[in-house]
């Protein structure tokens, strides 16, 4: 009887196989591993995508935040979030400036590359951790 208890326990965790890691980082709209961000691409993709609400130098708009601001340093808006935010959208909770629409057509590595631009110009500005 334990033989068969056994059996069947192996055969439901074969069929349990888990998330492939690469498909769990697309759903979390993650690039690959060892994926670095760049800045100089960042800055393009910024003002094509981004600058409308947030700014051409990231100082916000009537339309949206400025992300050059204390708010948005790296410890209290890690990457991930902003990840999540281009994936998903975000409600407002700092600022009366609206929801955030999600923005589907940008990649992670364009988002990667937009975070980058966007820590650069913090930093210049003495934003940090």
């Amino acid at each position: 009887m334990k033989k068969y208890l056994l059996f069947g326990f192996i055969l439901i965790l074969t069929g349990c196989e888990a998330p492939d890691p690469e498909a769990r980082r697309a759903a979390l709209h993650l690039p690959p591993p060892g994926f670095i961000g760049n800045p100089v691409q960042g800055s393009g993709l910024y003002v094509s995508n981004c600058s409308s609400c947030h700014g051409n130098n990231g100082r916000g708009t009537e339309q949206g935040p400025p992300l050059i601001d204390q708010v948005y340093r790296p410890a209290h808006h890690a990457d991930f979030a902003v990840h999540m935010a281009v994936r998903d959208g975000v409600r407002q909770h700092h600022w009366g400036y609206g929801d955030m629409p999600a923005v589907p057509h940008i990649t992670p590595e364009e988002t990667a590359h937009i975070i980058a631009y966007i820590r650069q110009e913090q930093s210049k500005a003495g934003i940090t951790n």
